[in-house]
């Protein structure tokens, strides 16, 4: 099969890979995990098949072995005519995709310390495609670049402002492509132009992020300088006291096991003690298990403060939007979040909020509901594979 594009999506542990045609259809897609340990894998959802790889593998070896696996089925027959690239962090040097040079390598290699566990192994996808495809164009989509378009007030942090200029201390922003594609996706279902609509997409997966949509571009959001910012999530505890280093400090905890602590063991997980799967949590909870209750209301009323911040930034609200997989498909976290927002005229009907909307063109808001509310699946591969198409070959 000739004239296929592929996405590359490089994790701290993890590679996906996809195969769209020119026409943007889905031929393929690829998961490894685990990568750099003993029980690394590697799977195919369709056909279902699993993808042979070496103990202790890493992200070139995964990478190698899933585009091998899209050759022997007949997926990948020539040379794709462009790759694209999740790359996390592009600071303020990228507003938009980045046709790969030396030069964008060496500026994404310059964003390293603002994302140390996300932009290195970016760049070694990079590199491990470009060692298998020296000829293709390859395409740099970043998470950071949709809010490139935030305004001063929202992106500065009240800190001494040469913090700012000398080292660029600011809020950035992620989850970018996802939220692009709300924006786009919400316009389109609504019959109004891209740079017409004004929504607040959240974004709710393990990582969780919300942002205003005004005009089509992105006038806020809640993460910051690093993902650890804003919202409850799967593993990282969002916002919180900045005190909390000096308080814990005098417990004996360092600053580098703090960090730790706040990325990896808080959020869902921490406030549990059991999980970070939404999924598990429910049942948990409807089994009786206060801390997973707990967690979910922590979590929700933390999202209903956050609505609630993004409405400063609009003039207007066309939809709130809700993706991701919790924002997907949770419909208790629908209700309990906009069960605190009725001040601001939110109201949903139940049966199509079970339903996810899927029988209503996304639409799970009652009739006398003063705003939309939609649930939309997100596509950020989708959006990578538009990018990557449009900036090699302009």
């Amino acid at each position: 099969m000739e004239d296929t594009l592929l996405v590359i999506n490089c994790g701290s542990s993890s590679l996906k890979a996809a195969l769209f045609d020119t026409s943007f259809n889905k031929l393929a897609s690829a998961l490894a995990e685990r990568l750099g340990k003993e029980d690394a894998f590697a799977s195919m959802p369709s056909p279902s098949m699993d993808i042979p790889l070496q103990s202790g593998c890493n992200h070139r070896d995964a990478l190698r072995a899933v585009v091998t696996a899209f050759r022997d089925q007949g997926l990948l027959t020539a040379a794709p005519v462009a790759i694209g690239h999740r790359v996390v962090h592009g600071g303020e040097t990228f507003r938009q995709a980045a046709l790969i040079t030396d030069d964008v390598l060496q500026a994404i290699e310059d964003c390293a310390s603002l994302a140390p566990l996300h932009n290195p192994v970016n760049l070694t996808g990079i590199e491990a495609t470009r060692d298998l495809f020296p000829e293709v164009p390859q395409v740099a989509v970043f998470d950071t670049a949709f809010h490139q378009t935030l305004p001063k007030h929202a992106y500065l942090y009240a800190l001494p402002y040469r913090f700012y200029q000398d080292w660029g201390v600011r809020r950035y922003g992620f989850h970018g492509t996802s939220h692009q594609f709300m924006a786009n996706e919400t316009a389109r279902l609504l019959e109004k132009a891209p740079d017409q609509i004004s929504v607040i997409s959240a974004h709710l997966g393990n990582g969780c992020s919300i942002t205003a949509i005004r005009d089509g571009v992105s006038v806020d959001t809640s993460m910051g300088l690093t993902p650890l910012e804003g919202l409850v999530m799967g593993t990282r505890s969002g916002d919180i006291d900045p005190g909390l280093f000096d308080f814990l400090k005098g417990k004996g905890i360092n600053a580098e096991e703090v960090h730790r602590i706040l990325n990896n063991d808080s959020g869902l997980l921490g406030l549990s003690g059991k999980t970070n799967d939404m999924r598990s949590l429910s049942e948990q909870a409807e089994d009786g298990h206060e801390p997973s209750a707990l967690a979910i209301e922590v979590f929700c009323f933390r999202l209903a403060r956050y609505i609630g911040a993004m409405m400063a930034s609009l003039t207007q609200l066309d939809a709130l939007v809700f993706t991701g997989g919790i924002g997907e498909n949770s419909a208790l976290v629908r209700e309990k979040t906009l069960g605190h927002l009725r001040l601001t005229g939110f109201s949903l009907d139940p049966s199509s909020n079970r339903q996810h909307g899927k029988h209503t063109g996304g639409r799970i808001d009652q009739a006398d509901s003063r705003f939309r509310v939609m649930v939309i699946p997100t596509n950020e591969e989708l959006v990578i594979a538009r990018e990557a198409l449009d900036a090699s070959h302009p």
